[in-house]
């Protein structure tokens, strides 16, 4: 589910079993560049979810434009 943030719209927000976790999927041409969990880190999507107390697991995933293809993913957690 597309969720809406004070900052802007997160792909993917999935709260399950105490825990939060937040997606931003990217297309990039050719290598992973990390600009799916610094958009999450830098738009603060994050903010909306603190006050439950549960981790909360930022995961950006990037697919390669030509080869249509996971070529980066990174996760990192606050909290818990």
């Amino acid at each position: 589910m597309e969720d809406a943030t004070s900052h802007g719209r997160i792909d993917m927000a999935v709260l399950h079993a105490g825990r939060v976790f937040l997606f931003e999927f990217k297309v990039v041409d050719r290598q992973a560049t990390g600009q799916a969990l610094r958009q999450i880190k830098d738009r603060g999507y994050a903010d909306k979810y603190r006050a439950r107390g549960e981790p909360i697991h930022l995961v950006g995933i990037e697919f390669g434009r030509a080869e249509r293809n996971v070529v980066g993913f990174e996760v990192e957690t606050l909290g818990g």
